[in-house]
């Protein structure tokens, strides 16, 4: 039902309650399709996992070329976007607007605290913390001559013992939290203060207007499936080869390209029983065995390597990490090239392609939440630990190497690049390696597990026309192609396959969360405080 005229967006500040999808929707064999957004989506993207599937060796050279043209042709605008994301972000906070409550003002929130932000945690992190929380900041302290240091800063100088924690940390902490932030602030706005379906489409009615229904609407969900999906696939590809690596280390199984797929397969089908538990039942407590597991795992490493060192090396890092901010923000005049294209703009297009999927997924469930209280969770509590993280796993590896130990890591990251390994070479130096190792690899599978059942939970309602509560039929689809797009991109080209996939998506859809930070503004400004 219309509830504004053609070209009058600016109606957008009353909640708008009586939209339904109409004719846009078909139910064959009882499902609930949002009909173009579905077909499209479903067929391009079976076309294009048949296709990888045929023929590998070509996929693999394409995709081997497209990551890293893409994001040295595109650097500047991803980070020059990631950047006024930050900065708007960080600005809601002090308006006045940062009163306004999602949901409206008597609103209340769905979940505690404890399992609101747990969710949180294990849909924008997942399988990332644990596959790079030593590999990266070693990486960069170790790289052959330096190429890979942020901003190219001598390792080997009193002072940049850590450097490379420095620029892991600017990857995983404001920059990367700030663009979820913006996505899922705005899906939340729009869909619980005005009434919107929960959909990509509906952050542009103060553009569009009814034209949002329409293809404009259409084609803003079907970039929003690829990329999400895309995105999503990187991490579950990622996390099938952590696993591997890890049953290789635990229990001596070959790391082949059948036991990754096959990895993938079994979890996928593990991932279907959460989804069909639905989001109460399988993703919240699948999340909050996360969260207990993830942090006994921190604090075991914490207590291991020396509270006293980690807490002195956090508190180092984050001062050098908040001084090198800026020039790390700065796209211009850069000499880290390696650094900069091999892995700053590749995350940037990364996050970005997977903010549809966090950005939906917490915009679910932060009904009740102020804007201002919304942001600092899903920003600043993130950064933190984050940093906490990668401080304590990748320092501890970084002190070790220093002193000639670690072998494991230096190993799986320096002498030969086998980065799924770089975990467990950590574990391997540490006590009771045979019981933590293990317990390391079941967090691993979860971690995959609630990934794929959020992802599968998001694509299906970005694809349902914004409904949460469409079919379960459907969500099995998605979850069960998810999986498939996975296998088909490891096979055709592994890691640069999926690095590359996630990255044609994620430089398109910069544009869509650039329009977001405008169109969310419009509509928190008609908002009672």
């Amino acid at each position: 039902m219309s509830v504004a005229g053609e070209n009058e967006p600016e109606n957008i500040i009353e909640p708008i309650t009586t939209y339904e999808m109409g004719s846009d929707n078909i139910r064959p064999f009882g499902l609930d399709i949002h009909n173009p957004v579905f077909v499209i989506s479903s067929l391009v993207i079976i076309a294009f996992v048949l296709l990888a599937l045929m023929f590998q060796e070509a996929s693999a050279e394409f995709f081997g070329w497209l990551r890293p043209t893409l994001t040295s042709q595109f650097d500047w605008f991803l980070v020059i976007s990631v950047d006024i994301m930050l900065l708007f972000c960080l600005v809601l906070i002090v308006l006045p607007v940062g009163s306004v409550r999602i949901g409206g003002k008597d609103a209340k929130p769905d979940y505690s605290y404890a399992g609101w932000i747990a969710m949180m945690f294990a849909a924008g992190i997942g399988i990332g913390l644990l596959f790079f929380g030593v590999l990266e900041p070693v990486y960069y302290q170790f790289s052959e001559g330096g190429n890979a240091s942020p901003l190219g800063i001598d390792q080997s100088l009193p002072g940049n013992e850590y450097v490379g924690v420095v620029g892991t940390i600017h990857h995983w902490g404001l920059a990367g939290w700030c663009v979820y932030a913006v996505v899922g602030l705005t899906l939340a706005i729009f869909a619980y203060n005005k009434g919107l379906p929960m959909t990509l489409r509906s952050a542009f009615y103060p553009i569009l207007g009814e034209r949002i229904w329409g293809w404009w609407g259409h084609t803003i969900d079907i970039l929003a499936v690829f990329a999400t999906l895309f995105g999503l696939t990187t991490s579950l590809g990622l996390g099938a080869q952590q696993i591997a690596a890890g049953l290789n280390e635990v229990f001596g199984l070959e790391q082949t390209p059948a036991l990754t797929v096959f990895l993938i397969i079994g979890i996928t089908i593990v991932a279907l029983g959460s989804v069909l538990m639905g989001m109460d039942k399988g993703v919240k407590r699948l999340s909050e065995i996360n969260m207990v597991m993830a942090v006994a795992l921190f604090l075991f490493v914490l207590f291991v390597t020396g509270v006293g060192t980690a807490i002195a090396r956090y508190g180092s890092v984050m001062v050098d990490y908040v001084q090198l901010l800026p020039a790390l923000s700065n796209p211009f005049g850069r000499e880290d090239t390696s650094f900069f294209h091999g892995w700053t703009t590749f995350y940037w297009a990364w996050w970005i392609a997977w903010s549809p999927f966090v950005g939906m997924f917490i915009a679910r469930i932060s009904k009740g939440r102020t804007v201002r209280e919304f942001i600092l969770c899903a920003l600043i509590a993130p950064t933190l630990v984050c940093a906490l993280w990668m401080s304590t796993f990748g320092g501890a590896a970084i002190d070790m190497l220093n002193t000639g130990g670690a072998e494991g890591v230096k190993a799986t990251v320096i002498d030969s690049y086998k980065p799924e390994g770089a975990l467990f070479g950590l574990l391997k130096e540490l006590p009771l390696y045979g019981i933590v190792a293990p317990i390391a690899l079941i967090l691993i599978v979860i971690f995959f597990v609630t990934s794929s059942d959020s992802g599968s939970l998001v694509i299906d309602t970005i694809t349902a026309g914004g409904k949460m509560d469409a079919p379960v039929v459907q969500r099995i689809f998605w979850c069960t192609l998810e999986g498939l797009v996975a296998i088909a991109l490891l096979l055709g080209g592994g890691l640069a396959a999926l690095q590359g996939a996630a990255v044609s998506t994620g430089i398109p859809f910069t544009i869509v969360v650039l329009l977001m930070c405008y169109t969310v503004y419009q509509a928190l400004k008609t908002e009672p405080r």
